[in-house]
């Protein structure tokens, strides 16, 4: 049955809401963004208004309006938000650590939807973080900031609020899938497709259209529905939770010749996103639902036969609410990845041969497998893990922070151990414990080991790595350089040695003026201390923070240090052996003006740096033990540390990435952290603190 030319025509600009209809038999679900949503209402009194006049129809929609307990999308927002808001609760008492931060990147689209996300984000109780490009920027710049929110441990989910266009493959698989809130990189899509929603979110604006449509039939199995439009990620899930819900789909192209016989025959009608053709009216069977998730429709040349309907503003709003409960969803994921649970490990098979191959041999034969898999496998997650290759890794310091409220476990010594003939110690011990109980008995335990030095490696003793069937792989990698801390050690003792001899020459050959200009120099006619000489100024009982402000005395005090040579204690490093180096002599030539003095190489591993680097607990706290080390004494017997060298920042520097324990693993793929200990494996060799 059609309308009237004249009903049709009264009925083209009024507001159209998501509950009943402007004409007997349709259902249009949804409303214009900038009209005032219809109230549910007969359709007889609504035929009946449209036809005495514009003004008279505006009156019945608000008077309408005002008798409304409220539309079907408002119903299933408030739902929405009402639960995800409990959840949201329940996870931040249950762990407070948790931080429900949405980033949202946007670039040159439509401000409203912004808002609407940043209204929903308030009432469920998330953060929002806004990040604005500009129009022009370009895809790199995008991803920049997408790889940046990847490894930010504060953001629990990531929206594009850019423009279909800017929207690009790269852009999708780049996404974390735990932090595609959207539901459309590819790892999401694909396991909406296959049916594991366990570890996915599904993208909100199909679960918009899905739960409007169950509101308008409750019933939706063996009904048909239309898909107009919709490429990409948005179409094949809505597609996909169709098919589950028994709906029989047919998707075809907004042009397509056949779209009014398809529409016709259809219980449901889905426009999604890009250029929608207009759907006439009278195409729509007694009782069919039209959603429309397009922000305009554009009528067809014969203007008289169409009804624009327009339904953004309520998808827009349910697929927001949605979109925070995808939020929360990850919020409670995260907060089950901190609590204690099995690994999901696969040890690596061991071929034991007999007679017993070579240590090397027997590592050589063995395939570590990937370093970022078994991190996977043992519940690390990829923002704290900082690859060295394939077989090693660095593992940040931000996960004590994640996993600060875990209960302990157990803490095993394996010490006081004499080796073996055939070399069972300690190493061997320890690794073999580890293997028997992850790799057999199934319990989640860490192998904690000393980085060996190089000194013993290639002296008499001889690696470090374990041996036989109980060892790190690869062994090679284990044995000599690894992550480069040693060295790292050795570039920090020795810069700080440097600078003990070089303060001690110019103070001998400077002037108490010229050593404050060298020492606080004047930057485009400004003078400033920086942070560690406004401390050195405090210890010294001096109050003033103006350079210009100092006496003579003060400066005197200030710039010199007046280290005894005879009572430098500081030594120079080396990670080898070389034992023509335990008596030395430096300032021999002719640029030290005879400031020559007896000193002394020792090993690396013996240096105070190595000490502070296993009882460090972050950076800070390094920075405060390397500023105490004590490097000699003055002349009147008061001990001068690297603080009044001035050299602190720089020797934290050099050892910012040493400070982070490195993952390996043992010939039956089991973990091991390999981190500092003093005196290596030369005596106890106890690993690091935060490795523990």
């Amino acid at each position: 049955m059609r309308l009237s030319a004249a009903l049709r025509n009264a009925c083209r600009n009024l507001p159209v809401g998501p509950g009943h209809v402007p004409r007997h038999g349709s259902c249009l679900v949804g409303a214009r963004r900038t009209s005032t949503p219809l109230p549910f209402g007969s359709h007889r009194a609504l035929a009946r208004d449209a036809s005495t006049g514009s003004g008279q129809t505006s009156e019945a929609a608000v008077k309408l309006r005002k008798q409304r307990d409220g539309s079907v999308s408002e119903h299933a927002i408030r739902e929405v938000i009402q639960q995800s808001r409990q959840e949201l609760v329940q996870l931040c008492r249950e762990n407070t650590a948790i931080t429900p931060v949405l980033a949202i990147i946007q670039a040159a689209e439509d401000d409203r939807l912004l808002e609407i996300n940043k209204k929903m984000a308030a009432k469920v109780g998330l953060s929002i973080m806004d990040i604005s490009l500009p129009g022009s920027c370009t895809e790199e710049e995008v991803l920049e900031e997408v790889l940046r929110l990847n490894e930010d441990a504060a953001v629990r989910g990531i929206y594009l609020h850019l423009p279909p266009s800017r929207i690009t493959p790269r852009l999708l698989s780049s996404l974390a899938p735990h932090k595609d809130v959207d539901g459309v990189c590819d790892v999401n899509v694909g396991r909406m497709v296959r049916g594991d929603l366990s570890q996915s979110f599904t993208t909100p604006q199909a679960r918009a259209v899905m739960e409007l449509l169950t509101r308008h039939d409750a019933c939706l199995e063996g009904k048909t529905a239309v898909m107009v439009g919709g490429e990409g990620p948005l179409g094949a899930v809505l597609q996909c939770l169709m098919e589950k819900a028994g709906m029989a789909l047919l998707r075809c192209h907004p042009d397509t010749a056949a779209l009014q016989k398809q529409v016709g025959g259809a219980d449901a009608v889905v426009v999604l996103g890009g250029a929608p053709s207009p759907l006439l009216a009278g195409w729509l069977k007694p009782g069919a639902a039209l959603i429309s998730c397009s922000p305009s429709l554009t009528e067809p040349c014969a203007g008289a036969e169409s009804l624009a309907v327009s339904s953004w503003t309520e998808v827009a709003q349910l697929s927001a609410a949605f979109r925070m409960q995808n939020v929360v969803q990850s919020c409670g994921m995260w907060a089950e990845c901190q609590r204690y649970q099995p690994w999901r490990l696969r040890p690596l098979k061991l071929q034991p041969l007999s007679p017993v191959p070579s240590d090397l041999s027997i590592s050589r034969a063995q395939t570590p497998k990937p370093i970022g898999q078994l991190a996977q496998e043992i519940g690390l997650l990829p923002e704290e893990l900082e690859l060295y290759g394939r077989s090693k890794a660095k593992v940040r310091l931000s996960l004590l922070q994640r996993l600060q409220e875990q209960p302990n476990g157990k803490y095993v010594i394996v010490a006081g151990i004499t080796p073996t003939p055939l070399g069972e110690g300690k190493s061997t011990v320890t690794l073999g414990l580890v293997q028997a109980l992850s790799a057999h008995l199934q319990l989640n335990s860490f192998a904690c080991l000393r980085q060996p030095s190089q000194g013993p490696t290639f002296g008499v003793k001889g690696g470090a790595a374990g041996g036989g069937y109980a060892q790190v792989i690869p062994m090679e990698e284990f044995n000599l350089h690894l992550t480069g801390d040693i060295h790292a050690i050795t570039a920090a003792n020795n810069l700080l040695a440097a600078a003990v001899d070089a303060r001690i020459l110019h103070e001998a050959a400077q002037s108490d003026k010229a050593l404050y200009n060298r020492l606080v120099p004047s930057v485009n006619g400004v003078r400033r201390f920086s942070p560690i000489q406004l401390s050195r100024l405090q210890r010294l009982g001096i109050k003033h923070s103006d350079p210009a402000a100092l006496s003579p005395e003060d400066v005197r005090r200030f710039v010199r240090l007046d280290l005894d040579p005879e009572k430098v204690t500081w030594q120079r490093v080396l990670d080898t052996n070389d034992r023509f180096l335990r008596r030395i002599s430096v300032g021999q030539a002719p640029t030290e003006k005879g400031h020559v003095r007896q000193a002394q190489f020792d090993i690396a591993v013996a240096s105070e740096i190595m000490a502070i680097l296993a009882l460090a607990d972050d950076l800070t706290d390094m920075r405060r033990r390397l500023g105490s080390m004590v490097v000699g004494s003055n002349r009147s017997g008061q001990p001068v540390t690297a603080d009044d060298l001035g050299v602190t920042g720089a020797l934290t520097v050099l050892m910012k990435d040493a400070i982070k324990p490195t993952l390996m693993q043992t010939l039956e793929g089991t973990p091991v952290f390999v981190h500092a200990g003093p005196f290596a494996n030369i005596a106890h060799g106890n690993s690091s603190v935060p490795s523990h």
